[in-house]
């Protein structure tokens, strides 16, 4: 049944907030704000800025709140700014003393963040925040005598997986033919502004031949199929005509045009598509469809294609990531825009978990690229299994035990895939959509920082919860208020907490 209340229209003046209201410390933005090191960066950010020249620049908590906010949420710069500005939990994360209603900042401070805040520093305050959280939601048992013991002395111990993926950058699908054609405008554009600053001492302005080049463009382009001939020819035109184009350019600056009467980005283009011309120009002669650092796209042109081999994406545009996972938490150890063996990473990122954690794994699980010869040996020199078979022919007397271990090596492996999987479909490791190298490069970095975020609050939760519910059957059951059924059936409820922290991450 509904029954229509007879109230007058509400008004945002009427609408009564609950006095004296504050914040509660269940919300998960203040509960994710305690797991964050905000002060143990402070003075690194700052060292960015002079002391006494230029406006005050924005706070670290900030910079770093909002792009925690935006990958978190998964929206825009814009919208970013828009929640904040709305939400006393989101004001809060990042450090403003008291709810306001005007925003705390523009939209485009975000990209001056990014750049602020490189990879480097965000991957130093993920391994801080999990090292912090971890004292806080786990309980370890070290034997006193654990300290005096040196580093080198103590037992191999802990579980490393290792793999290598890709983000991929928001940019189209690139083609030869495209790629010359949006150089070609370029340079086009460019011949306009250098003509435009010394117009009155150059009676004709340089010839381009913009139109004809479009519709012999547009004849290839359009076409659903074209020959192997006609895309060769079609990109022998649009080479002459790029070339005819930066020939011009150079003699309107013998003219006394100056590349100060471009902008930045025009400038920028210029460069790019002279080394567009040279490596299409190599292809097109040499009758290959490779070169090195080839550029695929004019307005990014840090972009290089990775090729994986995947079923569905034999080749991606974007950056190839270097990952290692330890318990539950992943770590960004090397970003590269140009293509690498992932092998070669995996000595230094066993080194380095021996660093956090003052010994070397007992285990590394890897995929086959990872279990060369070399590795091998590294490997069995300090004690340390590396999983699955190695390269070449496999052995042919292989037992029961060692293809159980195998099978068991490659189900604790497929973890880190789970990671890359949150990583693409929950955050924005999938697309990329910042257009600079730096600000991308933190972008991914930050999807790494928040997926162990999100990870350090789930088993916080689960711990809280865990002490509730233990807790209080324990006081129960001293009074003797509960039979004993009733005291393992509490018990068991501790095991599908899980779930409903998991729920209330995801309503909250």
């Amino acid at each position: 049944m509904y029954r229509k209340k007879q109230h007058s229209p509400i008004t945002p003046e009427k609408f009564e907030l609950l006095p004296g209201t504050k914040l509660s410390l269940e919300n998960r933005w203040v509960i994710m704000a305690e797991l964050i090191p905000w002060d143990e960066f402070e003075e690194e950010y700052a060292k960015q800025f002079k002391i006494e020249k230029g406006a005050p620049a924005k706070p670290f908590r900030m910079a770093l709140g909002a792009l925690i906010i935006k990958e978190q949420l998964g929206i825009s710069d814009r919208e970013t700014v828009e929640q904040i500005r709305e939400n006393p939990y989101l004001q809060y994360f990042i450090g403003l003393e008291a709810y306001t209603f005007e925003a705390p900042f523009e939209a485009s401070m975000m990209v001056h963040f990014r750049q602020r805040i490189n990879v480097e520093m965000v991957n130093k305050i993920n391994e801080e925040m999990v090292k912090t959280g971890r004292e806080k939601t786990e309980q370890k048992e070290e034997k006193s005598s654990s300290d005096s013991e040196e580093i080198g002395e103590r037992e191999n111990k802990g579980k490393l997986i290792l793999d290598a993926t890709c983000a991929p950058g928001d940019i189209k699908y690139p083609t030869d033919l495209e790629i010359l054609n949006q150089g070609r405008k370029a340079t086009e554009q460019i011949i306009d502004s250098l003509y435009k600053s010394i117009k009155r001492r150059l009676k004709k302005k340089p010839r381009t031949y913009r139109n004809i080049a479009r519709i012999e463009y547009l004849r290839i382009a359009k076409k659903r199929r074209s020959t192997k001939k006609e895309g060769r020819e079609a990109i022998r035109k649009q080479l002459k005509y790029i070339k005819k184009n930066l020939v011009s350019i150079e003699k309107l600056i013998l003219e006394g045009a100056t590349l100060d009467s471009l902008n930045k980005r025009q400038r920028n283009l210029l460069e790019v598509v002279k080394k567009v011309y040279e490596q299409q120009q190599q292809m097109w002669e040499k009758e290959t469809q490779s070169v090195s650092q080839r550029i695929v796209s004019i307005n990014q042109p840090h972009i290089r294609p990775i090729v994986r081999g995947k079923a569905g994406k034999p080749t991606e545009f974007g950056a190839k990531l270097s990952v290692s996972y330890v318990d539950n938490y992943i770590f960004l150890d090397r970003i590269s825009w140009e293509n690498f063996n992932e092998s070669g990473d995996l000595q230094g990122q066993v080194e380095k978990f021996k660093q956090t954690y003052g010994c070397y794994p007992s285990s590394v699980h890897a995929d086959r690229i990872y279990r060369s010869k070399a590795n091998k040996d590294w490997c069995k020199q300090r004690g340390i299994r590396l999983s699955g078979i190695g390269l070449g022919r496999p052995p042919k007397n292989i037992s029961q035990e060692e293809k159980r271990q195998t099978k068991i090596d490659e189900g604790f492996r497929n973890r880190i895939e789970g990671k890359f999987g949150q990583a693409k479909r929950k955050f924005s490791l999938d697309l990329v959509k910042t257009k600079l190298k730096e600000t991308s490069e933190t972008a991914i970095a930050i999807t790494f920082l928040v997926i162990n975020l999100s990870q350090l609050l789930r088993q916080l939760l689960l711990l809280l919860l865990s002490f509730s519910v233990t807790s209080k059957t324990l006081e129960l059951n001293k009074q003797k208020m509960i039979t004993k059924t009733d005291f393992l059936n509490s018990f068991i409820a501790v095991k599908v907490i899980n779930l409903e922290a998991n729920y209330w991450l995801l309503a909250a």
